[in-house]
């Protein structure tokens, strides 16, 4: 009997403990599949503000406070554009000292808690940039979804789909070089985010079911004039854009892709944001597992990470900005990419660059490697 009891309560402990696990791996996986737009990823540091002056701004010293480059910095109820470190600024040994371009909206006080964001505008493309734009929605699967359009002379449009953590804000970096390059430019609010349906499980799949709705941009971009299209995305943005160029009905209207940052081997990013969130290191299998029987997500058999990273898939020129410091998606995927099709993709490699902000570190450069791409496109 003393055996009988035994036995059953051993199985139990380990039923418990199995459950227990499962339960840490959905957990983990959420940072992932529920990231919330415009909200920063876990890799990113929160930094403290340490104080201002005329044109400049005192933050904490942290390797991402250390990057070249412009960035927007993010708080509760504020935003600013930070631009470079300023070496000959006086500060403590624990702070750097960044040039303060403005502050958006808000104040910086000391003690804020703030952080570093692509994102250099908030608002809309008229109200920050001055650039006429409609409103419109997007009919799309799931439902409606919000879009701005920003007219321009050409028959090829740019559409632009952001990524991880941010919101279409992000595309208003580029849309100032896009008009003046007369690019009409659709700039696209996807599944999950503001004002757009709820996908049904309330997850987000990195791509694998959000390209519909960049496919039906698509269609609605091809019934309003566009005779060809650009696809340019961020992140799973950009992810979203290779699987729309191989499964749309449209793909042979696109003429071109520009991937930054683009998330190619999804159990590694998943792996990244999940240990981020302080995951243990043994959960992190569990979190992929996870993640694949919550999403249908699923790795493809040699070893490139993903079906959509497969180099025979490419049938168009790629302009492939990335980068040895990106955290988020692993730099080396894009370089075997690079490598594979080296008749179709030209990788810009971006040093000291966050996730999803290969802009930031060099706009300049970053401007005019997609100005030459675009040039015979168009």
């Amino acid at each position: 009997m003393r055996t009988v009891t035994a036995t059953a309560a051993a199985v139990t402990a380990a039923l418990a403990a199995g459950a227990a696990s499962v339960a840490a791996g959905r957990l983990a996986s959420d940072a992932a599949l529920k990231a919330p737009p415009g909200r920063p990823l876990p890799t990113e540091p929160r930094l403290t503000v340490h104080g201002t002056a005329a044109g400049q701004v005192t933050l904490t010293r942290h390797l991402a406070t250390l990057r070249p480059g412009t960035y927007g910095l993010a708080g509760d109820g504020s935003h600013a554009v930070v631009g470079p470190v300023l070496p000959g600024a006086a500060h403590s040994a624990d702070t750097v000292v960044r040039r303060l371009e403005r502050v958006t909206h808000g104040t910086l006080d000391p003690g804020d808690a703030v952080w570093l964001t692509p994102n250099l505008y908030v608002g809309t493309p008229s109200g920050t940039l001055g650039l006429d734009h409609a409103d419109v929605d997007v009919p799309g699967e799931l439902g409606n979804l919000p879009a701005w359009f920003v007219p321009g002379a050409r028959r090829t449009w740019v559409i632009a789909v952001h990524g991880l953590g941010t919101t279409r804000e992000q595309a208003l970096n580029l849309l100032g070089f896009l008009h003046h390059r007369r690019f009409p430019v659709l700039a696209l609010s996807y599944r999950g985010d503001l004002g757009a349906p709820r996908p049904t499980d309330g997850l987000n799949h990195l791509g694998q079911t959000e390209w519909r709705d960049l496919d039906a941009a698509m269609r609605h971009a091809v019934r309003h004039g566009a005779e060809r299209l650009v696809l340019l995305g961020w992140s799973t943005g950009a992810t979203m854009a290779l699987r729309a160029a191989a499964r749309s009905g449209l793909r042979d209207r696109v003429s071109g892709l520009v991937l930054d940052s683009p998330v190619l081997d999804w159990q590694s990013t998943l792996r990244a944001l999940a240990a981020a969130r302080h995951t243990p290191g043994v959960l992190l299998p569990l979190a992929v597992r996870a993640a694949q029987g919550r999403t249908g997500l699923h790795a493809a058999p040699d070893g490139l990470g993903d079906d959509i990273a497969d180099p025979a898939r490419l049938t168009v020129p790629t302009l492939l900005f990335h980068g040895p410091d990106d955290t988020v998606a692993p730099w080396h995927v894009s370089r075997r990419l690079a490598a594979r099709r080296p008749d179709l993709v030209a990788l810009r490699t971006v040093a000291q660059a966050p996730h999803g902000a290969m802009w930031n570190a060099d706009p300049k450069a970053y401007e005019e490697a997609l100005r030459r791409f675009l040039t015979p496109l168009s």
